[in-house]
């Protein structure tokens, strides 16, 4: 198991934290996806390490950013 967190701007509401879910949800490997959209954290668990890469990239599907 992996864990990895990430800072996510522009979120607003429930619909934008579904939305981010949703993406990261879909990458391959991805076990669970936590995101509070009051601090804009983000918690990827997974069977292996995920490429941030292809984390930032579901983030920016769902409309949002991954702030470094």
């Amino acid at each position: 198991m992996s864990t990895a967190t990430y800072t996510v701007t522009g979120m607003t509401c429930g619909h934008c934290v579904s939305s981010v879910k949703e993406e990261v949800g879909e990458i391959a490997g991805v076990t669970a996806v936590d995101v509070d959209l009051a601090s804009g954290r983000l918690t990827v668990t997974s069977e292996g390490p995920i490429d941030d890469d292809k984390v930032r990239a579901a983030v920016a599907e769902a409309g949002y950013e991954v702030t470094a």
